[in-house]
């Protein structure tokens, strides 16, 4: 499970923050930290702090699988 949020699109807003503090905290007023992987007893607190969101800055990947990807160009 791995966490993507648009730190462009959020605006400070801090609702994820009082859902699932142990994996989203602001830094100062606007600035998001969050940890990208989280634990499967976190997934209920951090599928609501992404239903949250106001502007929808968060998307949580719940497959193990990796990202696919470009293969960079070897030659």
């Amino acid at each position: 499970m791995r966490l993507v949020a648009d730190l462009n699109r959020c605006q400070g807003f801090a609702q994820c923050v009082f859902l699932a503090p142990d994996v989203f905290a602001l830094h100062g007023d606007e600035a998001l930290l969050f940890s990208p992987r989280f634990e499967e007893a976190q997934r209920d607190r951090v599928a609501k702090a992404a239903a949250a969101c106001p502007v929808q800055a968060i998307l949580v990947d719940y497959s193990d699988e990796p990202t696919k990807g470009v293969e960079p160009h070897v030659g």
